[in-house]
């Protein structure tokens, strides 16, 4: 009876993928917790939620265009402006429990001071922004694999089950492109070579977790800053956009690189 069942079974899915007969979505049974910076809060995407605050956790972001999409069984959207890996293991695990199915994470930018980096290439000189970034990229290959060590484990603690995926940062300027002023391309050159750097270093310390490294460098291709058709602010008011994905760069960058691995 036991062989006669399982036969039954088979045939009857069989038959559903064949005639497209409905099935569960995977996402309707994930519970979804999306943790981390600006990247994932969408800052520069507009649409902030009011109970966000200075989190500015945007409708246009693409944890929230995700969950739009699949319905996942619940959804909590604690990323947050500003966040560091310090602060997103201090005060956004919480929302993680052992029925966690699905996590999201961007972290690691704030920790080597991109906001700064940024700030001293616009204001300063070539030799200057070019020392910064070279002190960004030796925080990322010393100090910062060990603490993003440490908040990949207190995300495996709290869900144990859950399938964690690391989400990487685009390449700011296209070389060669069409901007006539601002940075020279050695600051740019200096400025992407730094992206991929950081890049490696999440997916290293994401796959000695276990989790699953997902970057975006690829989506953005050509529509990066000098692109002609950038998916990211320039410098611009309010400051607090400047180099942070548009809208379009939420939803036809980061959602697309979240949603083929999710």
């Amino acid at each position: 009876m036991r062989s006669v069942r399982a036969t039954l079974a088979t045939l009857v899915l069989s038959a559903a993928a064949v005639f497209g007969l409905a099935q569960p979505a995977s996402a309707a049974g994930d519970n979804y917790v999306a943790l981390g910076d600006s990247y994932s809060s969408g800052v520069g995407a507009g649409g902030y939620t009011s109970e966000s605050g200075d989190c500015k956790r945007s409708t246009n972001a693409y944890p929230s265009l995700w969950a739009a999409a699949n319905s996942p069984s619940s959804f909590r959207f604690v990323a947050c402006s500003g966040a560091t890996t310090t602060t997103v293991a201090g005060s956004q695990l919480s929302a993680l429990t052992s029925s966690t199915t699905l996590v999201s994470v961007t972290a690691g930018g704030n920790d080597i001071g991109f906001a700064d980096v940024m700030q001293t290439c616009v204001l300063q000189s070539e030799a200057t922004c070019v020392s910064r970034v070279g002190t960004a990229v030796s925080a990322m290959q010393n100090s910062l694999p060990g603490k993003l060590d440490s908040l990949y484990d207190g995300i495996r603690s709290r869900a144990p089950q859950a399938h964690v995926v690391v989400l990487g940062y685009p390449r700011f300027y296209k070389l060669s492109g069409s901007c006539i002023a601002g940075l020279t391309e050695t600051e740019r050159g200096a400025i992407n070579n730094a992206s991929d750097v950081l890049n490696g270093v999440l997916a290293k310390r994401a796959a000695n977790a276990g989790f699953t490294f997902s970057g975006v460098a690829d989506e953005f291709t050509g529509h990066e800053l000098c692109s002609g058709d950038a998916w990211l602010h320039s410098v611009t008011i309010p400051v607090g956009n400047s180099y942070h994905p548009k809208a379009v760069g939420q939803s036809n960058g980061y959602l697309p690189a979240f949603r083929s691995v999710a």
